[in-house]
């Protein structure tokens, strides 16, 4: 079997890793012991991102009439790639948080939403928090408004209603006055009619 036919099915899974990849970091490897190695395709593996160990040729002719052709001359010495479809600053941001306790783990470059970044740009946005945790963050602020005007409604919607049951309370003791006052007016209706309605004295002859 000729040596083309050999690479073709590599370079097609490198191809299928990339297409609609949101980011793509390459990293030397060399010098990690086992133990780091697992421990960070484990963080890998559970971020959703891809962590593959290719011959630079082969990721070369994958790279090639892609955005990822920009990491071409990256491709020197043992080289890892980290490929992630879903969250673009992963594969930056596990890679920095793993290379500032290992020495030997050493970010080469990468590109990230279409764009081709050095070193020191890829550990830049290694900075920068995950999807989950900007969200988290968002939600978080835009809850904190909406508690606080809830809270000031129920204290107006409290104080409203102790002020409209203060009026009425108010006014009950001055309608049982005037009912009251009623039967007094009456009875002295009543005692000045006879004294209006008295006949006038006939005078004697």
């Amino acid at each position: 079997m000729a040596k083309v036919e050999l690479k073709q099915p590599i370079v097609e899974e490198i191809s299928g890793y990339l297409k609609d990849a949101q980011s793509v970091v390459l990293v030397d490897y060399r010098g990690l012991t086992v133990e780091q190695d697992t421990q960070l395709r484990k963080a890998m593996r559970e971020a959703g991102v891809v962590y593959k160990v290719y011959k630079n040729t082969m990721m070369n002719f994958a790279f090639k009439g892609t955005d990822y052709e920009a990491l071409a001359p990256y491709l020197e010495g043992p080289s890892a790639v980290a490929i992630a479809k879903d969250d673009a600053t992963a594969p930056a941001r596990i890679l920095g948080k793993y290379a500032k306790d290992i020495e030997a783990l050493e970010i080469k470059g990468g590109v990230v939403e279409g764009i081709a970044y050095d070193a020191k740009g890829i550990s830049a946005i290694a900075s920068i928090p995950g999807r989950e945790e900007l969200l988290s963050k968002l939600l978080g602020s835009l809850q904190s408004p909406i508690t606080n005007l809830a809270r000031v409604l129920n204290q107006i919607a409290e104080k409203g209603g102790a002020g409209e049951a203060a009026p009425a309370e108010e006014t009950a003791p001055a309608e049982e006055a005037k009912a009251e006052e009623a039967p007094a007016e009456e009875a002295k209706a009543e005692e000045a009619a006879p004294a209006e309605e008295a006949p006038a004295e006939t005078p004697a002859e």
